[in-house]
Order: C-alpha cells, then sequence, then structure tokens
C-alpha cells in the first residue's frame, strides 16, 4: 500500500517539515495541492528558480510526487478561463516532466443549470486541447469523482467521448459514498478499469452543516473505508492511496501534526 497526503491539508507547514512528517509516517509521496498559500505552486521559488533543490530534497528522503494537483475545470463556458487553464496545465505538465510525476488531477466543474447533454458537449471540447497537452508532456489527467461529475455514470459519460489514454480516474472515495449514495462495488464496477489514482477522508452525516456532513479523523466516521481497502486490494490496484485532510477548506478540524500520522496508522492497520 502506497501511502501519500496532499499538501491541502498542512498549509502552514514549509517543505521540509512536509518531508520529515512523510518519512517518519511512512509516506511514499506527496501531493501538491498548494504550498504556503499558493494554489498554483509553479508560481512559487521552490517549483521554479528552486525546484532543482526541491526535487534533490525529495530524492534523498526517497519519495515520490505521484500527482500535481490541479484546479483546471473541465466545464468552462468562458475562453478566456479556458486559455488560463490550458496555461495551468502546460505548467504543471513541465513539473511533471521534471520531476517524473505521472498524474495532474483535473475537475468536472460545477454545470448550474446547463442540461447534462449540454455540459458533456462542451467539456468533450474542452478536452481536445487538453489531452493534446497532456500528450505533448506525457502525463495522464486525473478526472475526480467529484462536484457535478461525482456520479460514477456521468464520469464514464466524459471517458467514453473523450477515448484518451491520457484520461484515466481519481476516485476520491468519499464523495461518490457520502454525496451520490453510490455504492463502492458500483463505482468500480462502472469506473475500475480507469482508476489510477486515489483520495481518503473519513466523515459522519452532520445537518447542521451546509454539506450535510462533517469530516473526522479517519475510523471515527461511516465511510466503509475498511471495505473500500479490501476491494481495492481484491481488484488488484497498486496506485496510492492519498489522504485529502481539507485543513485549508475547513479551518476547524484537527492539526495535520494530529491527523497526517494518524491516517498512516490507521491505513496500516487495515491494509
Amino acid at each position: 500500500m502506497k501511502l501519500a497526503f496532499t499538501t491541502l491539508g498542512c498549509p502552514r507547514w514549509d517543505l521540509d517539515t512536509m518531508i520529515d512528517y512523510a518519512v517518519e509516517n511512512g509516506f511514499q509521496g506527496i501531493d501538491f495541492r498548494g504550498f504556503q498559500g499558493e494554489m498554483d505552486i509553479f508560481r512559487l521559488p521552490a517549483f521554479s528558480t528552486r525546484r532543482e533543490e526541491t526535487k534533490q530534497k525529495f530524492d534523498q528522503a526517497g519519495l515520490e510526487i505521484p500527482c500535481f494537483s490541479s484546479s483546471v475545470r473541465l466545464y468552462t463556458t468562458s475562453e478566456e478561463q479556458c486559455r488560463d487553464y490550458l496555461e495551468e496545465l502546460k505548467e504543471y505538465g513541465k513539473l511533471c516532466r521534471f520531476f517524473h510525476t505521472p498524474y495532474i488531477r483535473v475537475f468536472g466543474g460545477i454545470i448550474g443549470d446547463t442540461p447534462r447533454e449540454q455540459a458533456l458537449d462542451i467539456v468533450e471540447n474542452n478536452l481536445k486541447e487538453m489531452l493534446a497537452i497532456a500528450e505533448e508532456y506525457q502525463v495522464t489527467l486525473l478526472l475526480e469523482t467529484h462536484d457535478d461529475w461525482t456520479s460514477c455514470n456521468y464520469v464514464a459519460e466524459i471517458l467514453q467521448r473523450a477515448r484518451s489514454p491520457y484520461l484515466k480516474v481519481l476516485w476520491d472515495i468519499h464523495h461518490p459514498y457520502r454525496i451520490a449514495g453510490e455504492a463502492p462495488e458500483k463505482t468500480w464496477e462502472t469506473l475500475g478499469r480507469y482508476i489510477r489514482y486515489t483520495h481518503w477522508k473519513d466523515s459522519y452525516g452532520y445537518m447542521a452543516n451546509q454539506k450535510g456532513y462533517q469530516l473526522c479523523l479517519m475510523g471515527e466516521g461511516d465511510v466503509p473505508l475498511q471495505h473500500i481497502c479490501r476491494l481495492l486490494e481484491e481488484k488488484g490496484f497498486e496506485g496510492y492511496y492519498t489522504l485529502e485532510w481539507e485543513k485549508v477548506w475547513w479551518p476547524d478540524i484537527e492539526e495535520p501534526e494530529v491527523a497526517i500520522p494518524q491516517y498512516a496508522a490507521f491505513m496500516k492497520s487495515i491494509g
């Protein structure tokens, strides 16, 4: 079982602290979703003018950067926003080439009142240029089960239209179960052959929160974590099990000093 955590969970840590916690707790990778208050990490010295130093630190620690988690959304009707997303993909493509990172996470996006078929047409059109960039940099885009594309059937429709080896799936094991009411077996049956990477979190229903749930430490909620872990093992999944501790969006949840070691211990106990 390969473990990683996203930097969304430790917004105040510097690079050395992240690496130290990863090594001390038996992680194999760190997934970058923002760093030091900047979501577009390619703008920072650590991933531009000083990226050689960053790479050396990861190499010396025996750690990988398995994925760069972008803000790119496949659905947009804005030409300007689409151009921005293409430029963002190019920047992450350069980082993937330099750090030998195979994946860039992308979102489907919020479609609002747009009919699903029309939204699919827009996504299909936008994907043409995005996938051309992925092919240029020999990197795979991972569409996360998230936002208006949480249901496995909606994700499958995008994959069927794209028909590209450069588009696969990031299974956020929380959202389909919690938000779409989808059984893990259904998700795997529909998307399993495309799933290359996973995000992990736990929660319980909590109607006082506008989302309808409360994030919590692993094993303290009711997401069937052990069941999903066994399913992945039975299916021969070899990708990363990555903690997405959303400290940036949920500031009141436990600090990373607690949550990140707890995740490693929990996953090792069920894996």
